[in-house]
């Protein structure tokens, strides 16, 4: 089952209906699929047959990658010369599987090669001067960035100086390039097919090409053509933990990606499956994204991301197992952080009444606050009172904030705005972080709201959900539903479906599960049909419910899997009453 966070007041965009018939008979599916394959610009049979069956040859060929011939050749030198490589990745997930490929690649090649990842608090994001000149100190002599450096102007003059040869892959935008032996990115130009390339992804086709120039022949080694293919599940968890648009190459990696995770012969991968309670079960975005993800990025935001990455490179069972429960208890605390974060942000909003309506903003401080956790505890502030927010670690005299925004309000001007007040920011529309003086908090805050207040349109953060077709209950049959699986790997760009019965009416009692009683069991129908239900965060809607012999309900169609038995569940979206 997969949680979908109720909230009031969203608005249902129902897709236009045309006729699906033609598309559903010549791709043999039923026209509930047809229909959400038409809403996601899928209309002819060739189109639809590459959609729902990925091919590995659909792949953009490596060598077609901006800078990415000199990358290999450079590499392929360090190689053969024996020089010292060290990776060095970004603390997040994107960043982790991406220095993974590339290590694992590199060793099979004969390199000698290590990694870096800074730590999150103590250096923060990106290619920083203090540990180019440590791994200067330590013989590096070809350093690889992945997911970072593209905007390390000062780091990457600085290697240069110390005779250290920079190849760069990342994907971030930048407005100036540094100084590189080589700089692999999609950006770099503008016809690239897939422009929405992950981190992970990009290392991944530097590995490709790296492997290509040992052929032997016109082919790959048994080894090489092994890794590779394993190499997509590593930039599939990148690729989803990015949350990256999951269409053309992307869904190509998600989905040969996830169905390696499950023959994964990896230590590190199959200890981190079975900590988090998957093993033996078919691996989606979903479980990746709420369940293995969390656990890699705990390392960097509750102690240090190298340990993830060694989960990851591992070739030892005993160190793997530890290492994943390691993580499993990091995440754990992580929770409990964010949820006590949570408690008391929530707090100091009510009483400084940041949750008015004519407030337009929430910019909250505290000196208690882990600085690896407030960006999520932001996320959570936006979801909670639809208003763009930023929270700020107060601890050891300097302010160091992460921010999230709403749908159409770009946080990094409201942000820049108040720019003369910070010592350092950067970030995107949805996600920004910075850097304050304690004094500077108040004044930034009023720039922000009077950015905010200027800016911020009125129905900004409420949700508009996109409901694929008005059905009846009785057409989710169960061959429908594990025929709309097909159209996954689901997430950004290629969302779960969400269908809309309209007069549905409750077939018995609805009743308050979990353990507050947040969520909410119940069986509706509606004439051509009835099904149970799980309305996750609907548990104050039991008496509502009871109130109206009619309403109209929007949902994701799934198989629910419990004690050996398979059935048809809806899990709910929303409930709306005429």
């Amino acid at each position: 089952m997969r949680p979908t966070a109720y909230t009031a007041g969203n608005q249902w965009q129902i897709a236009p209906q045309s006729d699906v018939r033609p598309l559903a008979a010549a791709l043999k599916v039923s026209p509930l699929v047809a229909r959400v394959l038409m809403n996601r610009g899928i209309t002819d049979a060739e189109s639809g047959s590459r959609f729902l069956n990925p091919r590995l040859t659909d792949l953009i060929d490596p060598e077609r990658m901006p800078g990415i011939e000199a990358a290999v050749q450079r590499l392929c030198r360090a190689i053969r010369s024996k020089e010292k490589i060290t990776i060095y990745g970004d603390y997040d997930v994107d960043g982790i599987t991406g220095v993974a490929i590339l290590w694992h690649m590199l060793q099979l090649l004969g390199a000698q090669v290590d990694y870096y990842i800074p730590h999150r608090i103590d250096e923060g994001y990106g290619l920083n001067v203090d540990a180019v000149r440590q791994l200067a100190e330590s013989g590096t002599q070809v350093m690889v960035t992945v997911d970072c450096g593209v905007t390390g102007l000062e780091a990457a003059r600085l290697a240069k100086e110390l005779g250290i040869d920079l190849v760069i892959t990342d994907h971030h935008q930048f407005t100036e390039l540094p100084q590189a032996v080589a700089i692999v990115h999609p950006g770099l130009d503008a016809d690239y097919p897939n422009q929405h390339s992950a981190g992970a992804l990009v290392a991944f086709k530097l590995a490709w090409a790296m492997a290509n120039t040992f052929k032997t022949g016109t082919k790959l080694s048994p080894e090489l053509r092994e890794f590779l293919l394993n190499a997509t599940m590593f930039a599939a968890v990148g690729t989803v933990a990015d949350v990256m648009d999951l269409s053309g190459e992307n869904r190509v990696v998600a989905s040969y990606g996830l169905q390696a995770l499950g023959r994964c012969k990896l230590h590190g991968i199959n200890a981190l499956v079975r900590s988090a309670g998957l093993e033996g079960q078919d691996i989606d975005s979903y479980h990746i994204g709420f369940k293995l993800a969390p656990m890699l990025n705990a390392a960097g935001r509750m102690g240090h991301a190298r340990l993830a990455v060694e989960l990851l490179t591992s070739d030892n069972d005993l160190r793997s197992i530890k290492i994943a429960e390691y993580l499993k208890q990091q995440n754990e605390q992580r929770r409990q952080c964010e949820k006590k974060i949570f408690k008391e942000a929530c707090e100091l909003i009510h009483a400084a009444g940041l949750g008015h309506p004519d407030r337009k903003s929430i910019v909250l401080a505290s000196d208690g606050w882990h600085t690896g956790v407030i960006g999520i505890v932001a996320s959570r502030i936006v979801d909670r009172f639809y208003k763009p927010a930023i929270l700020i670690n107060t601890a050891n005299g300097c302010g160091k904030g992460s921010g999230r925004s709403v749908p159409g309000f770009d946080l990094l001007k409201a942000i820049n705005a108040g720019k003369e007040l910070l010592e350092d920011f950067g970030g995107h529309a949805m996600a920004a972080g910075l850097t304050i003086k304690l004094e500077n908090i108040t004044a930034f805050a009023s720039a922000v709201e009077k950015y905010a207040q200027e800016h911020l349109e009125e129905d900004a953060g409420r949700d508009v959900i996109k409901i694929e077709a008005v059905c009846g209950i009785g057409e989710f049959r169960e061959e429908v539903v594990r025929e709309l699986e097909r159209l996954g790997p689901f997430g950004e760009g290629n969302p779960s479906p969400i269908f809309a019965t309209m007069g549905a009416k409750l077939m018995s009692p609805p009743k308050r599960v979990g353990p507050k009683g947040e969520h909410l069991q119940v069986a509706i129908g509606d004439g051509s049909g009835a099904v149970r239900c799980i309305g996750f965060d609907m548990g104050h809607l039991e008496k509502r419910l009871l109130e109206h012999e009619f309403f109209n309900v929007a949902y994701e169609p799934q198989m629910n899997h419990f004690n050996g038995a398979t059935s048809v569940q809806f899990v709910l979206t929303d409930v709306q009453f005429e």
